[in-house]
């Protein structure tokens, strides 16, 4: 008798649907442009998320070391800050290799070349390139290096300079950048499927309404809620699935066509642009995770709205 009841809940649920044909395209119209809505925050997370990682990975500290200083107290430095729980690399750079790397970045300037040329003896000492997991961890580490000094056998201290304090200003705003955009992420999120959740409840409420009187009828029969219930919300999940399936193939072109509009992305720390993420790359990448997500969407918002919507007529 159960699956009985079930084989005509679904029956009549699907009847339901193709029946009322004006208020099923109108209920799948609106929750296409609510589960386009819902995409849409996954792709502008990922696009967030995108930039502020390339963001962060272009802040980091150097530890400058005097140019006598023994290799083995900088590994064992070295050795020391890779234990720390919120650092993510230490890269040990040797004085020759800071030498190199200082004339590659300086090779179009020949007046700093020439004065190179003119010391006999590298000027340059090692640096250990120190980066976190948030920037908002280097001060931490900062404050580690200055309260416990690399210090010699004499007791001379190895360590030259910390760049942490010059380029506090950049870290502080980062951080403010990074933590904003959370925030209002956060909440740009929840307004917009708060929003999405009550036009999806009204078109499906909408409906039900058309219907009204069949309800009456079915209630006067001794028909049960649930079995008044089960096809409305059978047909609300049908509206979702269906809505959630064209979003999906609305999404194709649309990150093919507008994608290279988003990169890369204008966020900015002192100048210039992040973001490496192509949005079209990232679709066809994350296809299945992003369709599980919205089919999702589609089968609780649909389900949901039309569970909520029945209940009036079931009191």
């Amino acid at each position: 008798m159960f699956w009985i009841n079930i084989k005509r809940v679904l029956r009549t649920g699907l009847m339901s649907f193709w029946r009322n044909g004006f208020v099923s395209v109108a209920s799948i119209l609106v929750m296409t442009i609510t589960l386009f809505v819902v995409g849409s925050l996954v792709f502008n997370n990922a696009l967030l998320q995108s930039s502020l990682k390339e963001l962060t990975d272009k802040v980091d500290i150097n530890v400058y070391f005097v140019n006598n200083a023994p290799e083995e107290d900088i590994l064992a430095l070295q050795k020391t800050l890779q234990s720390f729980p919120e650092v993510a690399s230490v890269e040990y750079i040797s004085s020759a290799d800071a030498l190199a790397q200082f004339k590659t970045k300086h090779q179009d300037d020949q007046l700093i070349l020439q004065a190179l040329d003119e010391v006999s003896d590298n000027p340059l000492g090692a640096v250990l390139n120190i980066k976190t997991n948030e920037p908002s961890q280097y001060e931490g580490v900062a404050n580690y290096l200055k309260q416990n000094p690399v210090l010699s056998k004499g007791g001379t201290p190895l360590v030259d300079k910390v760049n942490y304090f010059q380029n506090k200003v950049a870290i502080d705003k980062l951080n403010e950048i990074i933590n904003s955009s959370r925030k209002s992420s956060f909440a740009r999120t929840l307004v917009l499927i708060l929003a999405s959740l009550a036009v999806a409840f009204n078109t499906i409420r909408l409906a039900i309404y058309v219907t009204r009187e069949e309800i009456s009828v079915m209630r006067l029969v001794g028909a049960s809620n649930m079995y008044i219930r089960g096809p409305f919300i059978v047909a609300g999940i049908i509206y979702g699935l269906v809505s959630a399936i064209i979003a999906m193939v609305v999404f194709y072109p649309v990150t093919y066509w507008f994608g290279p509009l988003f990169y890369p992305l204008p966020i900015f720390l002192t100048s210039g642009q992040v973001g490496d993420l192509r949005l079209f790359q990232y679709y066809l990448a994350n296809f299945a995770q992003i369709s599980l997500i919205i089919l999702a969407c589609g089968f609780v918002l649909g389900g949901l709205s039309s569970y909520l919507a029945v209940r009036r007529y079931l009191r």
